[in-house]
């Protein structure tokens, strides 16, 4: 069982490579308050296909570089555009 994250593109400037954010929102531990966290991570896109703004989902892999052990499973939503 792989784990799997949805979450949003926030770059895609390297070659077969995007970078995600993926939020979540946990209970603070004393003040039993709502908090945003936020983690970035890289993901293997292989055809390129992922741009700024999109919704992918996304599957834990092997390690493929220092930084990258994702891979884009598809893409969820699209990015609105200004032609839309």
């Amino acid at each position: 069982m792989r784990r799997s994250l949805i979450g949003d593109v926030v770059s895609d400037k390297m070659e077969k490579t995007i970078v995600l954010k993926i939020s979540r929102r946990i209970q603070h531990s004393i003040f039993k308050r709502v908090v945003k966290r936020m983690t970035k991570l890289k993901a293997h896109d292989e055809k390129n296909e992922c741009k700024v703004g999109d919704r992918v989902l996304v599957m834990e892999s092997r390690p493929l570089s220092k930084d990258k052990n994702w891979k884009v499973i598809k893409v969820l939503e699209k990015a609105k555009t200004l032609e839309d």
